[in-house]
């Protein structure tokens, strides 16, 4: 160990044992070494918090979470902590685990990003733990009501706001939703959103246009497919992977993006000006966002008291190839879903 941290061996022993001689940083560098490596701390200094800092994330897939994870990342390095990355695999950790091994490691606070916190139907139980151990805790995007933690998030009714106005504005009058699972908070919003954007538009709800998918390419394409045989021209997607998967339904339905249907996504991820035809999206403003949920962690390690409210940031409706102005498909609607290429 006293390699990895690049001092000598007594160095690491007077460390350990509590003697005198050694620097603030270098007994700082040697405690993170022997949290990060896995040892156990000695006894003495167990009461110490690790300037470790959790990082949990659902995914790395999406590429929203890599760049969450960037930004979030070096935002800590530069405040002098080091982040931790626990991602959930199928058959891995679960989050529960991830704190029990996070809280083992004595680190000074966790930043969730896309978390159960979001989830109505998920253990919260974790969540609870921490706030009992005093543990500064931040959470990324939209959670249940009951946490009570510090919230940094994307404002979901502005997105549905500029999405919708977008597409009424392009003459769309058969607007499509694809969200999340039904206790999504997120989703929730977007849903609450998209039904005051029909009022305020002079729409009807229509159910047969809102739909709700897992996260995934394969959400989006099977929930878009049924879109189209409802005869939406216009698809608002909760994620960028959904949209991808509605221009794929699309074209297997024999149709284009956008002459045909339009599709907006959320999120403004990584190449989505690469793909064909360039993905119009709401863009989350990652880099305010996850700097505001280090600074909300870090005063809260130094001792402030944090609010557990929820500080709402404005997205940007990024506007590229994927859409265009309404076109007249023959047959639109639930009733000519017989005859649609979808249903074929």
């Amino acid at each position: 160990m006293a390699q990895k941290v690049g001092v000598s061996e007594a160095t690491v022993s007077r460390v350990l044992n509590g003697r005198p001689g050694v620097s603030e940083a270098t007994k700082t560098a040697v405690l993170t070494a022997l949290d990060v490596l896995g040892y156990e701390r000695p006894t003495q200094l167990r009461g110490e918090r690790a300037r470790l800092i959790g990082l949990v994330l659902p995914e790395l897939q999406n590429p929203i979470f890599p760049a969450v994870a960037e930004v979030v990342g070096g935002a800590l390095a530069q405040r002098g902590f080091t982040p931790v990355l626990c991602t959930r695999t199928a058959g891995g950790l679960s989050e529960s685990d991830y704190v029990t091994m996070l809280l083992d490691q004595h680190v000074s606070g966790v930043v969730f990003a896309g978390g159960h916190f979001a989830e109505a139907d998920a253990p919260h139980e974790h969540y609870h733990l921490l706030r009992e151990r005093g543990i500064p805790v931040v959470l990324f995007n939209a959670a249940v009501e009951h946490l009570e933690l510090p919230q940094v998030s994307t404002d979901d009714t502005v997105a549905v706001e500029q999405a919708f106005g977008h597409l009424a504005s392009l003459g769309h009058e058969r607007i499509g939703l694809v969200i999340g699972p039904e206790d999504h908070a997120p989703s929730r919003r977007k849903l609450a959103a998209y039904r005051e954007q029909c009022a305020r538009h002079g729409r009807e709800v229509d159910e047969s246009l809102i739909e709700h998918a897992m996260f995934a390419l394969e959400g989006g394409h099977a929930a878009a497919t049924r879109l189209l045989r409802a005869g939406a021209t216009g698809i608002i997607c909760g994620s960028d992977p959904l949209a991808l998967g509605a221009i794929r339904a699309v074209r297997r339905a024999g149709l284009r993006v956008p002459q045909d249907v339009s599709v907006i996504g959320f999120d403004d991820s990584a190449f989505m000006n690469c793909t064909d035809p360039p993905l119009t999206t709401v863009r989350q403003p990652i880099e305010a966002l996850g700097r505001a949920a280090v600074t909300l962690l870090v005063n809260q390690i130094e001792g402030a008291r944090v609010a557990a409210e929820e500080l709402l940031f404005e997205p940007e409706l990024v506007v590229r190839g994927s859409t265009g102005s309404v076109a007249a498909r023959a047959g639109t609607g639930a009733a000519a879903s017989q005859s649609s290429p979808v249903g074929s």
